[in-house]
C-alpha cells in the first residue's frame, strides 16, 4: 500500500470517529462537516491506491 494512501486512510478513520463523537454530543453541524471530510479523505485513499497500483504495473516507484 502506498504511503500516501495509508495516511489518507488513517485520516478517513479519524474523521469518521470525530463525526460519531460530534453526533453523540449533539453537534449536528460539526458532525456533517466531519462526514464531508471523511468522504474527501476516502476519495483520496482510493485515488492514491489506484495510482500506486498503476505505477507498480509500469515499473516506476512512487511514494
Amino acid at each position: 500500500m502506498p504511503r500516501l494512501a495509508l495516511y489518507a486512510l488513517v485520516v478517513c478513520l479519524l474523521t469518521v470517529a470525530a463525526a460519531v463523537v460530534s453526533f453523540v454530543r449533539g453537534s449536528v453541524f460539526i458532525g456533517v462537516v466531519w462526514v464531508l471530510l471523511a468522504g474527501l479523505s476516502s476519495n483520496m485513499t482510493w485515488y492514491y491506491l489506484r495510482r500506486g497500483r498503476a505505477a507498480g504495473r509500469n515499473g516506476s516507484v512512487t511514494g
